[in-house]
Formats: C-alpha cells, structure tokens, sequence
C-alpha cells in the first residue's frame, strides 16, 4: 500500500485532492497544519507528501526539512499561489520534486503523483534486482562453510576493489566463473558490465575478432564495425575462462593490452583505451605449459598477480549437504515441484562420492531428482548406482509399527510393508509377490529401487 501524505490548511483544497488521488494501492493521509503532519508520520511513512508552502503554523520547506531527517527517501510536491513561485523553485533546489500553481488542476496533479510513485516502483525493482544478484554472484553467493571456501571468501574481499589482475586455478566444474562474478558483483566496478569468454570456444581468428573487434571491410563479410569484449567490458570486468587455450599470436596481443592498457580493432589504425579489470581462470596447470613454450611467461606473470585456487569437491565433502540443499531450493521453485530434502542415507553418499565433475555434476544431479523425483524425500535409492555404491551400508529396516507419529511419503510406507512382507517370507519373492498382490517383475523393480537387497544383506 502506497501511503500519501497531503498537508493544506483549506479544508475544500483537501477533500479535493483527496478524491483525485484516490486508489486501491494507496492510502491517503490529510493534515491541516504542519504539526499534525508530524504527528501523522510518526505513525505512518509516507512515500509522497503533497504541501502547500504556506502553513498557519509552520511553512512547507520547513516541513520538508523536519520529515527528511526521518524519511530521506520521501518525495514532496509543493502547492503553491501564484505570487510564491518563486519560493516553489527554492523548494525545488531544496530537493522536492514537484511544485504546482493554486487552484490545482486536479487532472494535472494526479498526474504528477502517478509518475513519482511508479518511479518509485521502479527504484525498489533495480533494488530487488541488485539484491538477487548480491545473492547469486556476490559473496553471498558462494555456497560453502569449509576452510578453503573461508579463505576464498577473505581473498574475494581483499582483493574485490583492486585493479590487479586475477588468475583463478582449479579442476572443470569447480566454480571459477561464480567466483569470478563474486569478484566484480563485490566491488566498485558492479554497476558496470561483466563479460566472460571462454578461450577454448573459438578458433584463432575469431578469437582475436571477439577480444578487439573489428572495422568495416577488416576482412570478407566485415560489413560493419564490431564492438569486441574489451570495449563491451569498458569500466567493468573481462572474465578469459581457459586463458590456457589461447593461441600464441592472441598471447601477445592480450600482453600488450596489459602492459599499455591500448588496442586497436581488426583494421584498425586508432589506438582505444579501456578501463577493465582482466579476471582470468583455467583447469590446466600454466607452469607447464610455460615449460613446454605453449604458454608466454611474460602473460604468465602478468596474469598471476592475485592468485585464488578453487579446491575440488572431494576436497570440501562438507559443503555438499549446503550445495546440494541450495540447488534442490532452486530447481523446485523453477520446476514447481515439493522437493522437501535429503534422507541421511541420500546425503551420506552424496558425501562419499568423489564428484569428478565437481560442482557442476552435483548440479546437474540434483536437478535431474528434482524433476523426476515422485515423492517430497530424494532417498539413496533414487541415486545413480555409481553414487550409490559408496553410501554407508543399508541401515536396518523399521517394521512399518516403528515409525514415529507423524506424516511420511507413500513411497517409505511401501518400501518397509515391501520389507517386512519379505521377511515374513524369509525372502521368497514369488510369495512376497503373492501376498502384496503384485506380479514378480514389478516386485523385482520395487526390489531393486528401494535398494533392499542390500538393505538384507547388512543384515
């Protein structure tokens, strides 16, 4: 609800500007004199106030005066006669927004409200926005309570502000571009743009055409001019992910830019500066390279001024039960299904698996469960066999009597009256099968997704 303040000392000035404001979204406030409006914003908070400039007791820019030390982000419209306008533009480099002449038209006046509350609308939006991305790319954003996600964290914010170039090192799927975006999104050149490359994605001339661009007619097709990621990254951040796969001939030019902050365009002659911060990352081990001439040394140390390695998964298990429960969050709300969590069967061998594909196969993972996943609970069974293998050993099955009061998904009651019907049986199946009224190949199927043989083998 949008709350307006209007404040007059003519009670009919009032109650008309009253009516014409009047809406569904809004609630409108009314004062006869500079007090009593005080009084009303201690109780309410008005996002626009409408004064008239002469008060009985206090005048209008001493009102707005006294309700911008509590609220500075209210807007104020003056109304004003015809021989005060000159104190109506005063009011206005004082920080009002608006000012209009007595007798009000109310058309007019209406819509001046309209615009400065959907301005108002739209500043909370880019608010909300800026908010999601703190949350998705900030620091925020970076799941983990393990030591080196610590340490990752206290580099991040050291480092967020600076000029200095970053070098990120670490297996494929670990992160490096969410740190990368944690970097900028946390320092002074976030309001600015972000571009990321990926190195290995293109061949030698039209990597170079992406970095630089080009001018019209620099080569066959070249109709026009071509803006290219460092003139697109102006003020902001170049991401280079697999800086290790650029050819040679881009190493030097990336060198140069560096070292003299200058490039030109494909057929081009004009020299053009940037101001970009230059983040780079990659999964092979540049030392190497450098050994084996695949890699400039010069580039080398001017890329590993400020160097953050992003640990495999293996290496921070406990920080899988937080990723796993932060992806499950997102996919359920993208998906709209009911996803309620894990089972510690499900999470233990989450944590024992050793994730070669790192973060980004967990993802994966769990967005695939979330999907195809029936009931509120992801159990181990619902895991791929290779996961599965390297869960703890099976607890022993409750009988059906033992679970605690309370709601539990259809699919545990049918695991465990499956169970304690095979018990009961001492692991017939073709009497199991008899007795749960199901064929043998449906039970084999129920067996084998509820993972009970094992469950009998820890037995």
């Amino acid at each position: 609800m949008k709350t307006v303040l209007i404040i007059d000392d003519d009670a009919a000035t009032l109650a008309s500007c009253r009516r014409a404001l009047r809406a569904p979204d809004r609630e409108i406030f009314t004062a006869e004199s500079g007090q009593q409006a005080l009084a009303i914003i201690g109780q309410h908070a008005p996002l626009l106030v409408i004064t008239d400039l002469r008060l009985p007791d206090l005048d209008g820019l001493e009102v707005m005066k006294r309700i911008r030390k509590s609220l500075p982000d209210t807007s104020f419209i003056f109304l004003t006669g015809f021989g005060t306008v000159e104190n109506a533009v005063e009011a206005m480099k004082e920080g009002a927004e608006d000012y209009l002449t007595k007798p009000v038209d109310l058309f007019q006046l209406r819509a001046r409200v309209d615009r400065i509350l959907k301005l108002k609308d739209l500043s909370d939006e880019v608010v909300s926005l800026r908010q999601q991305l703190d949350k998705r790319y900030g620091i925020t954003g970076i799941i983990g309570r393990s030591a080196a996600i610590e340490d990752i964290l206290d580099q991040i914010r050291q480092v967020a502000s600076a000029r200095a170039t970053v070098l990120i090192t670490g297996e494929s799927g670990t992160g490096k571009e969410v740190i990368a975006r944690a970097l900028h999104f946390s320092g002074h050149r976030r309001e600015h743009p972000f571009v990321a490359l990926n190195c290995s994605a293109f061949s030698e001339g039209v990597i170079e055409n992406e970095l630089f661009g080009h001018e019209r007619g620099a080569f066959t097709g070249a109709d026009s001019r071509q803006i290219g990621k460092f003139e697109q990254a102006d003020k902001g951040t170049l991401f280079l992910d697999e800086v290790g796969e650029l050819p040679l001939s881009i190493q030097v030019k990336l060198l140069r830019f560096l070292e003299e902050r200058e490039f030109t365009r494909l057929g081009g002659t004009q020299l053009i500066s940037v101001d970009v911060r230059l983040i780079a990352a990659t999964n092979s081990i540049l030392e190497l390279l450098v050994e084996n001439s695949k890699f400039r040394q010069d580039l080398y140390y001017r890329l590993n001024v400020v160097r953050i390695n992003v640990p495999p998964l293996r290496d921070r298990s406990e920080d899988i039960p937080l990723l796993a429960d932060s992806f499950r969050t997102r996919f359920t709300e993208e998906n709209q299904r009911e996803i309620l969590g894990f089972t510690p069967d499900a999470m233990s061998c989450m944590q024992r698996y050793s994730w070669p594909g790192n973060v980004r196969e967990l993802r994966n993972l769990i967005e695939s469960l979330v999907v195809t996943r029936r009931g509120p609970w992801i159990d181990s069974c619902d895991l791929p066999s290779e996961i599965r293998a390297l869960g703890t050993a099976a607890p022993t099955v409750p009988k059906l009597g033992e679970i605690a009061s309370g709601f539990v998904d259809m699919d545990t009651v049918e695991r465990l009256h499956i169970q304690q019907t095979l018990d009961s049986v001492k692991g017939n199946r073709t009497k199991a099968a008899q007795i749960l009224g199901i064929g043998l190949r449906t039970l084999q199927r129920k067996i084998k997704r509820y993972n009970l043989d094992q469950a009998r083998d820890s037995e």
